[in-house]
């Protein structure tokens, strides 16, 4: 089988960490790159055979990820999350895939859970996601959130699952939603983005209508209705956060 590195950047993962990286314990190297954990995640990842790096200057997911790119030594890279872990069919997939790739890089499809429930419809599924590559042949965007991986060669798709433990309780879902929409926020702004308390009302309304009814969210049952709301409020808390933090920008450059 061709090389392959993992790289894998973590915060406060010791309740994911273990699983993540032992879904991959075939790979010739483990990269984690930490960006200062309070809990046991680095020492966690260590036990379980990982390069772990440091690097508290958090300037996003994107940068981050091109960070513990460059610590890859291998011919093939696999960039994983760590509420994320590869099936044991994908596992197979790739390392057949590994013995004579015939691409440069890898997309599969990604199946999350939403508080304990795997969600096949509300547009998060078969949600492709391109994660093994040719190493030198693709980068990360340097977007704060919701980065991409640039490619520059052909990619080609595998059949088998990445599982997302993206959502495990409720509480997980009021943290991701208040931490993803201030960056996102942040993401809208640097890209001049204008907002309004009517246009966040709207972007909100119409995350729901297109999660529960145009995505199918309606045939996940009951968590898909409670996937469509917090969808709508996510959307409706980054459009509104977007607009606070232009009325404070005006009051900035208008104050004595």
């Amino acid at each position: 089988m061709t090389s392959l590195s993992v790289i894998v950047i973590t915060k406060n993962e010791a309740h994911n960490i273990e699983a993540c990286l032992r879904s991959v314990h075939f790979a010739d190297q483990i990269i984690v790159l930490d960006s200062g954990s309070s809990d046991e995640t680095v020492l966690l990842a260590r036990n379980l055979g990982a390069e772990v790096s440091i690097n508290t200057d958090w300037q996003g997911f994107g940068v981050q990820k091109n960070r513990a790119l460059a610590l890859a030594s291998s011919l093939w890279v696999l960039s994983i999350d760590a509420d994320e872990r590869l099936s044991v069919a994908l596992q197979a997939e790739i390392k057949q895939v590994l013995e004579q790739p015939e691409a440069d890089a890898y997309s599969f499809p990604r199946l999350s859970s939403y508080c304990g429930q795997y969600i096949h419809h509300s547009g998060w599924y078969p949600d492709l996601v391109t994660r093994l590559f040719r190493r030198g042949s693709a980068r990360f965007s340097d977007d704060i959130i919701h980065e991409k991986l640039d490619s520059t060669g052909q990619v080609s798709p595998l059949r088998n699952q990445l599982l997302h433990e993206s959502f495990p309780d409720f509480e997980t879902v009021l943290d991701k939603v208040d931490r993803y929409s201030s960056a996102g926020a942040q993401r809208l702004l640097s890209k001049g983005k204008s907002s309004s308390f009517p246009k966040a009302l709207g972007h909100g309304l119409w995350a729901f209508i297109r999660t529960y009814f145009l995505q199918m969210g309606f045939l996940d049952g009951w968590m898909g209705l409670a996937l469509a709301i917090s969808n709508a409020e996510g959307t409706y808390y980054r459009y509104l956060k977007l607009w606070l933090l232009l009325i404070d920008r005006k009051a900035s450059s208008t104050s004595p």
